[in-house]
């Protein structure tokens, strides 16, 4: 049974408390590539998932603030989990904004009862990143459209109830197809082998001409034609995720100097945690982590002003916002896991400990969408007003 979750509080609530049960075996989880199966369960049955469903349809339609909160939350205890339904939220804000009320209808009536969405967004060997070569094409015999292409970092697809495919239609523009995960043609392999993040599944799903019904494919492209919030929110989850990992890995680091550390002899303090040159490190590390954190906040807030008053001002506004806390968090994650070793000494390498996956995940994850470029368009926003482009990533 699903609970449906009725407030942004309880959302908050429901999270900080799977963050605690999760963060609990992440460390072997992670050793062992255990794949999260049982706690994405536990994940669909708590009603997060179902958060921003409208009200209208049965949710709590909780703003960006609260969902990018709800995400650094879960990622402070694991970032594999917090990652999988990243594209999940994403995709749901796809139908919001461009699905009729007969698809919203459906669509929100799957997730509410426990639906996961994952995605087949990205490809390889393209010329970029937005160079998409799977077609969507119209069946010469009539009825069901045809799919056909290869993803790659199809993050959340293994576990997915629906795969909401990226592809190109026979008019040469971008459309969504939601593809139920049993679907005749449709292959998901396991082959996701990175060096953090293991436990996202982000492998390769193959299209074998699987057939879509009309009524599950949204204009994707529509989405792009005026002011959109689709790229801020987006990338303001995968920042909620660098920032969680930041407190996780600085969480981690205090515990092991409290209870696992000596203190350094010259300090003459009896324990590590009265060392005064760690007190003074792990003061700087929360300041930096509690900017982080205050960056991802506000721009969930630009965001939502976004979402409340579309207009090309205000989307520009929410996707600089998104960039700096993106930009910061980037960096900050990095430090933090470093950190984490710095404070901790030798002991902390030990393989056996698993300290080292904090450093896997943020290494892996920041590598995600290059921040120098979301540094250009803040700049170029700074010094000439110049409104960030209208695409997915900023």
């Amino acid at each position: 049974m699903t609970h449906v979750i009725g407030s942004a509080v309880e959302a908050l609530t429901v999270a900080a408390e799977l963050s605690e049960r999760f963060a609990r075996d992440a460390a072997e989880r992670d050793a062992s590539r255990r794949l999260p199966r049982e706690e994405l369960d536990q994940l669909s049955a708590s009603g997060l998932l179902a958060v921003t469903v409208p009200t209208q349809y049965g949710g709590a339609d909780v703003g960006a603030q609260t969902v990018a909160e709800v995400v650094r939350l879960l990622a402070t205890g694991d970032p594999n989990i917090a990652q999988i339904p990243q594209s999940h939220f994403v995709y749901i804000n796809v139908l919001k904004q461009q699905g009729t009320p007969e698809q919203q209808a459906f669509f929100f009536g799957e997730i509410l009862r426990g639906g996961r969405f994952g995605n087949a967004q990205s490809e390889a060997g393209t010329k970029h990143v937005q160079d998409y070569r799977t077609r969507l094409r119209a069946d010469p015999e009539g009825g069901d459209l045809v799919l056909t292409g290869e993803k790659h970092y199809s993050t959340g697809a293994l576990f997915a109830h629906w795969i909401p495919v990226l592809a190109v239609g026979d008019d040469e523009k971008l459309h969504v197809a939601y593809v139920p995960a049993d679907a005749d043609g449709l292959e998901v392999v396991d082959d996701w082998a990175g060096m953090g993040q293991r436990l996202t599944a982000s492998g390769t799903v193959r299209l074998n001409d699987v057939r879509v019904p009309a009524r599950h494919v949204v204009p994707h492209h529509l989405t792009f034609t005026g002011p959109q919030v689709h790229g801020s929110y987006a990338q303001l989850l995968h920042a909620a995720i660098d920032v969680g990992i930041a407190g996780g890995a600085l969480r981690e680091a205090a515990d092991f100097v409290r209870t696992k550390s000596r203190p350094w002899f010259e300090s003459g303090a009896a324990t590590a945690a009265e060392d005064p040159l760690l007190i003074q490190r792990f003061g700087e590390l929360t300041i930096r982590l509690r900017a982080a954190e205050a960056l991802l906040a506000e721009a969930g807030r630009a965001v939502d002003a976004a979402r409340a008053e579309l207009t090309d001002d205000n989307a520009a506004a929410a996707s600089v916002a998104v960039a700096v806390a993106k930009a910061h968090a980037d960096g900050t994650a990095i430090e933090l896991v470093n950190a984490l070793f710095e404070v901790s000494g030798t002991r902390s390498a030990l393989d056996r400990l698993n300290l080292h996956r904090h450093w896997r995940n943020a290494r892996t994850h920041t590598l995600h969408d290059p921040v120098r470029w979301k540094v250009q368009h803040i700049g170029r926003h700074t010094l000439n007003g110049t409104h960030p482009p209208r695409h997915g990533v900023i």
